[in-house]
């Protein structure tokens, strides 16, 4: 298995792919590349349908898939708020590629058993299957389709994001082989000798104790240890310094273990959701994630400290747990919110990963919304970076 992954800053499309195709070829021959994910920004939108045939002229016969994005990653560089193509190949000998197209409406009932969802996506399920998924934001129920992913391949890694750079709907791109998409979400299930591990690093650390729901209906936390969560929240404020106390009244959030055999959670563990509202007569608050009686939870803090040390924890810690495995390449798929919005200086992620990982060849873009899992279910988050890391399943 070998990967490489280039950019390009060229205001020309043909020459930015070209200079692409011309970099991934010097690590890569290119009659073992059998896979590519492409990657572009909203500059280039009036030659999207002119991007395959682009891309298979110069690169030859592949399976590719990508995306518009308001950010572009690639070899390792994060390019914002301006003109950039990535893109991103692999030689992947003993891998099956099967790759789907869904529209809209295309989705099964969620009360539909797993076989609906595996002839969806036309996968047998005893598989294994590896997913990359890429969704319109603006036109496909995302949520619905990893619920029904994580029904089917409970067992199976999904990574991916939300198109983004197109202001309405209609504008975003989706690219699967030599066909562009408006809408619906595309994406890829890789079979045989690959294994796709999952890092999210959701940028937020925690603060207080962990809690558990002792009262709650549908995303209303009602109580805490039997306590009212305004309540507890009061104490916790009066227990924070003062930079701690300022975030907490702009950026708090709840971090909900979402295994309910994780009885010490450490940091990944956690799905971190929104605190959405308050009512100060009751102490209620509402959450962005339907919640249940039982489950251990974390007030959490976000801002660009935190949520630097929290992808160097996350990345150091899967580094650590990975050091006799041989890591051929990776996708990176970073909210908007991050980058140099968030940190100040660009290349921020990109650079962690590669001090945490060392050169491990690293593509992607800026999401609209980003997939992946957090304690073996999958989610759609924001504010987060999502890394899917390949390596083959048997030794080489």
């Amino acid at each position: 298995m070998k990967w490489s992954s280039a950019i390009s800053t060229h205001s020309d499309i043909e020459d930015a792919i070209s200079e692409c195709v011309e970099m991934v070829k010097a690590d890569i021959d290119e009659n073992e590349i059998n896979f590519a994910c492409l990657f572009v920004s909203p500059h280039y939108s009036v030659k999207y349908d002119d991007i395959p045939d682009l891309v298979y002229t110069k690169l030859g016969d592949c399976m590719l898939l990508g995306c518009s994005g308001g950010g572009i990653i690639g070899g390792g560089v994060e390019v914002e708020q301006s003109t950039a193509v990535s893109l991103t190949v692999a030689s992947l000998p003993g891998v099956n590629f099967n790759p789907f197209y869904l529209s809209p409406d295309s989705l099964p009932d969620l009360d539909s058993g797993p076989d609906a969802w595996a002839k969806l996506v036309n996968v047998d399920r005893n598989a294994d299957p590896q997913f990359i998924v890429l969704a319109d934001p603006m036109s496909f129920p995302c949520q619905n389709l990893i619920l029904g992913l994580d029904f089917a391949f409970s067992e199976s890694p999904k990574i991916g994001g939300l198109a983004s750079g197109g202001q309405q709907q209609g504008q975003n791109a989706l690219f699967l082989d030599r066909t562009v998409h408006r809408n619906g979400a595309v994406g890829v299930a890789l079979t045989g000798n690959v294994q796709v591990d999952t890092v999210v690093a959701q940028g937020c650390r925690p603060i207080g104790s962990t809690m558990r729901i002792t009262e709650s209906r549908q995303n209303m936390l009602i109580k805490l240890d039997d306590s009212a969560p305004l309540t507890v929240l009061r104490e916790l404020f009066q227990s924070l310094d003062d930079r701690d106390r300022n975030l907490m009244r702009t950026s708090l959030f709840l971090g909900v273990v979402m295994d309910e055999m994780i009885d010490l959670p450490q940091q990944g563990d956690f799905l971190i959701r929104n605190v959405m509202g308050m009512d100060e007569d009751t102490g209620v608050l509402a959450i962005g994630e339907m919640l249940k009686e039982g489950q251990l939870v974390q007030f959490h803090l976000r801002d660009a400290e935190t949520s630097s040390a929290d992808i160097s924890a996350v990345l150091n810690r899967y580094s650590a747990e990975n050091r006799e495995n041989a890591l051929s390449g990776a996708l990176l798929f970073s909210c908007l919110g991050r980058g140099q919005y968030l940190y100040g200086t660009p290349n921020h992620d990109t650079e962690i990963f590669h001090t945490s990982l060392g050169n491990v060849p690293l593509g992607g873009f800026f999401c609209n919304g980003e997939i992946g899992p957090v304690s073996g279910t999958t989610f759609l988050h924001g504010y987060t970076s999502s890394f899917g890391i390949f390596r083959s399943k048997m030794t080489e």
